[in-house]
């Protein structure tokens, strides 16, 4: 029989590809409980690097990845040092773990120009890189300092274009600029105010790496219109940085007139940008309607759920992501590992929703943004590593077992990606096998349990599900460093007068300074709600999440409004 000719450059392929799938680390039988496109595998190469860990009251949480050019792995930890983590014995797992760095916590870090940067909520800092050293013994540099930081949007983003110019995200600390923020009826500041305010937040600042202690002063502002965004990266095809924002909360809350829990859950896109020099992407007076395809004026500021932005004056979006899906760290594919679709693109890792409720939660995945040869995204993504929450169908975040928050290239091109809550990390690797990744991930479940609330058609469940369901969720569970649980909380169940002055002063006006801290606090309520309707709600919370705590009456709200 004749033998079949196989061309030399096919030969040279198959056995290039040998050599790199015996080269890559066994992946788990479960791939970690991932799910991923067909030729793709994972392995959990670290797990469970923050349970138990505390800051104070706070509990740790896991936040950005780097590789560095040998394939040790840098962790950021929100509250704490740097985790420094290395495969010792070549089996593919990180074996080794230090701690290192000023222990003041934050979420970026990334390798630029031989070294290693990392910001906290107010800085940004640098180790030189000794090639091989795990832990750094060079000193530790400050390169800007006293950045402004509040309550919320803290984190500090930063990416370094072709001449090594660094920019610098401040968030806003507000969900929209406003007097009344998040609540019913908030209005929108002035003209003059929100020019004032967007002179030290809500952009990116460009400042040069090379000098010492600088502050905002000694920055550029870059861009300006932005509410929070931490998913940046510079593409050096195109030449551009490119990020992805945080889109607005609380539609529905602020406005329930014009804009129900669907308009809140469906109707705000976390959007890509093409960031340019002196860009200006709307906020706080517009959000991106991902289903009209335009900028929407707030309901702060005079917005119906109709009305657009005309003429409409801001830098339009490359890519619309759905609503709530919270982007955190963004990477440039430049490896060679995966298939050439990939080489290029942007991986995002995508935090998941906490305020689509009652709506089930959405986004949690890391997904794929495919950009063309002239290194622009064709305005499309995909799905890529889906599977972190282990149930398909939720309405409490608790409920979800995982959620991302860092990504990663390593040197081989295997993909690194981290999750907040318990400090797991995966690699994910290309090995060409094509069985279905979901054949792998049997038994998971299809729904999470729902609880039901009693009294939930009175004054007081309706009022808990339209003000404090989105963020306390329906089932008082809270949201991990967001939003504390009223289920179990001492708070709830205690003294009704101090409950009472937590919705009519707000919590950091009653409660002790030491006490954990979450990134979004209520506002007083006194000057929304009635007596009778704080009762209510008070009286309803407690019934539901304190057994056998006593009602509350308006004459007691009244009285404590008095004081």
């Amino acid at each position: 029989m004749r033998r079949a000719h196989v061309p030399k450059f096919s030969v040279l392929f198959f056995s290039f590809a040998a050599a790199l799938a015996a080269a890559l680390p066994a992946p788990d039988a479960d791939d970690g409980g991932l799910t991923l496109p067909p030729g793709f595998r994972a392995l959990v190469v670290a797990d469970n690097l923050v349970v138990g860990k505390k800051s104070g009251n706070s509990p740790e949480r896991l936040r950005f990845l780097a590789v560095a050019p040998n394939g040790d792995l840098y962790a950021k930890l929100v509250r704490g040092p740097i985790l420094a983590l290395r495969d010792t014995d070549g089996a593919g797992r990180f074996d080794l773990i230090k701690e290192f760095g000023p222990g003041d916590g934050g979420t970026h870090i990334m390798f630029h120009g031989g070294y290693l940067y990392h910001s906290s909520r107010t800085a940004v800092y640098r180790y030189r890189y000794t090639p091989g050293e795990l832990v750094p013994t060079s000193p530790l540099e400050t390169i800007v300092r006293d950045l402004p930081a509040e309550k919320d949007h803290d984190a500090k983003a930063f990416a370094f274009d072709e001449s090594g110019r660094m920019i610098v995200e401040i968030g806003s600390p507000f969900n929209v600029f406003s007097e009344g923020d998040r609540r019913k009826g908030a209005k929108g500041k002035t003209d003059a105010e929100v020019a004032e305010f967007q002179k030290t937040y809500g952009g990116f600042w460009r400042f040069d790496p090379t000098k010492p202690n600088q502050t905002q002063a000694d920055g550029t502002r870059f861009s300006t219109g932005h509410r929070h965004s931490l998913a940046l990266q510079w593409h050096p095809t195109s030449k551009n940085f490119f990020m992805v924002q945080m889109g607005r909360d609380n539609l529905n809350i602020v406005d329930p007139v014009h804009y129900d829990e669907l308009d809140n859950a469906e109707r705000v896109s976390e959007v890509m940008h093409l960031l340019r020099e002196g860009s200006d992407l709307g906020w706080p007076r517009t959000y991106w309607d991902p289903i009209k395809k335009a900028h929407l004026l707030a309901p702060e500021y005079g917005g119906d759920n109709f009305k657009r932005a005309e003429p409409d004056p801001y830098d339009q979006p490359v890519v619309a992501f759905p609503g709530h899906w919270a982007p955190l760290q963004m990477t440039l594919y430049t490896g060679t590992q995966f298939p050439a679709k990939y080489r290029g693109g942007m991986f995002v890792a995508f935090h998941g929703s906490w305020n689509r409720a009652p709506r089930p939660q959405a986004g949690y995945k890391i997904a794929f943004v495919p950009f063309n040869e002239k290194g622009l995204p064709t305005g499309a993504y995909e799905d890529f590593a889906t599977g972190f929450p282990g149930v398909d169908y939720f309405v409490n975040t608790r409920d979800a077992r995982y959620r991302p928050a860092g990504v990663a290239v390593g040197p081989d091109g295997s993909l690194y990606v981290s999750e907040t809550e318990k400090g797991r990390i995966w690699r994910i690797v290309y090995t060409g096998e094509t069985a279905p990744a979901v054949a792998r991930n049997p038994g998971r479940l299809t729904a999470a349990p729902t609880i039901a609330l009693v009294g939930s058609d009175t004054p007081g469940g309706k009022i808990y599900a339209q003000l404090c369901a989105a963020c306390h969720m329906p089932s008082g569970g809270g949201v991990p460093g967001m939003h504390p649980a009223l289920t179990g909380s001492a708070i709830v169940a205690g003294d009704p007068a101090r409950l009472i002055d937590v919705l009519l002063r707000g919590p950091a006006a009653v409660l002790p300074p030491d006490r954990e801290k979450f990134g979004n606090v209520m506002p007083p309520l006194a000057a929304v709600y009635s007596d009778a309707d704080l009762a209510n709600v008070i009286t309803f919370i407690r019934k539901n999440f304190a057994a056998g705590a006593a009602e509350v009456t308006a004459a007691q709200v009244a009285a404590r409004r008095a004081r």
